[in-house]
Order: structure tokens, then C-alpha cells, then sequence
């Protein structure tokens, strides 16, 4: 029975497989939902001799499932989970060694920026960051040490469009591993492995698990020998995420397609209220037909996401009165729950970043970004009229 069902699985469109993707009822006593398999050890018959399991570092039930959902909604074969989004970038750039080089845009999110600088860079790696909407920009920077690409899009916080495909061409004329970060798009709005990157990561504390209960970090492939490199790095490191957390994110992930529906619909209608908005000085949405990238936007991606970032006319202090006055938008870290949230990335997200480069990326001390959630539309431009006023 299984094998069929596997088979037509893979035929699922997107809504589909956010439920049944990867999955199958539990083969012990045919639960829906897999259980959470709450142990670290197996009993083996003879040394060696396991179902499959037999230490929870290297796999777990539950974990399984959620990288077999994880593979399904983003078009891979292979998906790894990790204790966070973090751990899973970390266990990309393990891939690498002393000399090499990454290429990364000048606009990254914080966490990354931190990682990559400020770790990785003891060890040897060299990281430049260009304006990755020029592709000849990137090349220019290719050199012999070069060995990975990382692209963001959109950006966190400027949302900039980076054509994935182009930049896969770009990689495979010289040879490099591309990774992108779909942690703002999701597999529902864009698949960076149809668009031809190597590797997807997924913060998927955020819009996956989408309930803002839970920090799991993803990753998914198509190629199996990079999926037996990243498999051993996750087994060797240990940044694993644990069976609660992987029962959380599966849950999630069942309900993303109707919540990103929701998110895009919110998104849209209040970055034209705060376009429209006589005390807002700039907003950042790739909707909008005058965003840079707005025709790559539109062709890879089904829509334009819940996430926005303005700058309201004013300085520092003004931006903080307003996030301080906010009553339904939350004062919080992170993004992609439910709940809608607002932050202030240079002194939250982006405070590792230095003032002077995280200025060049245009994430100025008056910026201010939104998670737009799946709340009542009308009650969310209320908040901002009044914080606003």
C-alpha cells in the first residue's frame, strides 16, 4: 500500500503535499499524525542488527518525518532538520575549508552576518558581500578559492530580489555549490532547487512552524553524495532538533499554505497603506511595480509575502516611539507566526552588524520592519494609524 502511496505523492500539488508529503500513518497503530517518538536509545536483536533507529542523534521517528515533509514541499530528495537555522547554516559552511571563499549579499540577515564573520572566519573562510541583484557583480568576485554562494531572497530586512536562476547558471559555469535561505518566500511562494540551487535552508522557526512555539532550523537537497556529506555533518556535530520540536514543525507545516495565502493578502494591503501614508518615508515590499526586482519577483515567486520594511519620516527616536506604541503588531524578535510582529533590526535582528555596513545596505537607524500576520487586516491598520498618529 505504501509504495503506491509514495508513488503518487510525488504527483501532489503544493497544498497537498504540505499535508500528506512525505507522510504516512503510523505503522504501529496507524496514527495520522506521526507520534512523538520521545526517546534517545532502540533495542537491537544483535549488535547492529535495528528497525532503523538506534541513537536519536543520528535519527529519530519523528524527526524522519518531518525531513521526508520538509524534502516533499520544497522538490527535493533529501531534507535535514537541525536545532535551529542557525545549526543548519553552520552545517553548510562545514562543507567547506581554511582558504576558501563564500559569496553573500550585502543585505543578510543579522544571525548570519554574525556566524559568518565572527566564527567562520577564525577557521580560515573568506566571505565577500555584494548587491547580488547584479549578477556580473558576483562574478566579478569568483575567483579560485571560491566555493559557495549564499543567497537570501528576499532580504532580511531591505527585501531585495535575487533572480535564483541567474545566479545558478552563474554557479554552475564555475563550479560552486549554491544555498539559498527561502526562510521569507517558503516553498509556498518560491523552490529554489527548481530554480537550480544546490542546497535550501529554512529557519523553520518561522512562517513553517508558523506559531512561534518552536526554533527548528532545515535543510534540502536534491544530490545524494551532498546529502550524504550534510547527513554526516549533522550526525557528527549533533545539532539536531528533538522529537517535540519535529511534532510542532509538522504540525505547522500542514496549515502553510492557507496561512501564506493570508499573510500575502495582509502584506499587500498594508504596505499600500503605508505607501500611501503621508508620515512614512520609504517602504520596502517587492510587490510594488517600483521595486528594483519587481519582474523577477513576479516570476519566481507565486506571490510577494508578509514581510515589509518601512522608514517613517523622523530619526532614531521616532522609530522607537512608534514600535513602543504598537498594541496588536508585538515589540518581539523573529517573524512568521501567526501573530503579527514589528522590530527595529538595527538595534535587534542587525545589532551585530556594524552601523557603517549595515548603513550601506540601507538598514538605517529609523527602519522598522513587519511580520505580518493572519490577524483582521482592518484591526492591524488601526495599530499602525494610531502609533502613527
Amino acid at each position: 500500500m505504501y509504495a503506491d502511496w509514495n508513488r503518487m505523492k510525488k504527483d501532489l500539488k503544493f497544498n497537498s503535499k504540505t499535508i500528506h508529503g512525505g507522510q504516512h500513518p503510523d505503522k504501529a497503530y496507524g496514527a495520522v499524525m506521526p507520534p512523538i517518538y520521545q526517546t534517545s536509545t532502540y533495542a537491537q536483536s544483535t549488535p547492529g542488527g535495528h528497525k532503523g533507529y538506534e541513537y536519536s542523534r543520528s535519527a529519530n521517528p519523528t524527526r524522519t518525518a518531518l525531513e521526508q515533509a520538509l524534502a516533499s514541499i520544497e522538490n527535493g530528495n533529501y531534507g535535514m532538520a537541525f536545532a535551529s537555522g542557525l545549526a543548519a547554516i553552520d552545517a553548510v559552511l562545514k562543507l567547506l575549508g581554511p582558504g576558501d571563499e563564500v559569496i553573500s549579499t550585502i543585505d543578510l540577515y543579522g544571525g548570519s552576518y554574525r556566524l559568518f564573520k565572527k566564527v567562520y572566519e577564525n577557521y580560515g573562510i573568506r566571505f565577500r558581500f555584494v548587491e547580488m541583484d547584479n549578477v556580473e557583480a558576483i562574478e566579478s568576485c569568483i575567483n579560485q578559492n571560491t566555493k559557495l554562494v549564499w543567497v537570501e531572497t528576499p532580504t532580511n530586512p531591505m527585501m531585495n530580489i535575487i533572480d535564483i536562476k541567474a545566479v545558478s547558471v552563474l554557479t554552475k559555469k564555475h563550479g560552486l555549490l549554491l544555498a539559498v535561505d527561502n526562510t521569507f518566500a517558503t516553498p509556498y511562494l518560491q523552490q529554489p532547487l527548481d530554480l537550480g540551487a544546490d542546497i535550501v535552508m529554512h529557519s523553520a522557526t518561522k512562517y513553517l512552524g508558523g506559531h512561534s512555539d518552536v526554533v527548528v532550523g532545515g535543510l534540502v537537497v536534491k544530490d545524494k553524495p551532498l546529502a550524504d556529506r550534510l547527513y554526516f555533518i549533522q550526525n557528527a556535530s549533533g545539532a539536531v532538533c528533538g522529537p517535540m520540536d519535529s511534532f510542532l514543525t509538522l504540525r505547522g507545516i500542514k496549515t502553510l499554505h492557507v496561512r501564506m495565502q493570508r499573510h500575502c493578502e495582509n502584506g499587500e494591503a498594508i504596505a499600500k497603506y503605508l505607501m500611501a501614508h503621508p508620515k512614512i518615508e520609504k517602504v520596502y515590499w517587492p510587490g510594488f511595480e517600483t521595486h528594483p526586482n519587481h519582474k523577477v519577483a513576479k516570476a519566481q515567486m507565486k506571490g510577494f509575502g508578509g514581510m515589509i520594511s518601512f522608514v517613517p519620516k523622523g530619526n532614531y527616536d521616532d522609530a522607537i516611539k512608534i514600535v513602543e506604541k504598537l498594541k496588536i503588531f508585538t515589540l518581539a524578535e523573529s517573524l512568521g507566526g501567526v501573530e503579527s510582529l514589528a522590530g527595529h533590526p538595527a538595534s535587534m535582528t542587525h545589532a551585530s552588524i556594524p552601523k557603517e555596513e549595515r548603513e550601506k545596505s540601507g538598514v538605517v537607524d529609523a527602519l522598522i520592519r513587519l511580520s505580518v500576520g493572519i490577524e483582521d487586516v482592518e484591526d492591524l491598520i488601526g495599530d499602525l494609524e494610531q502609533a502613527l498618529t
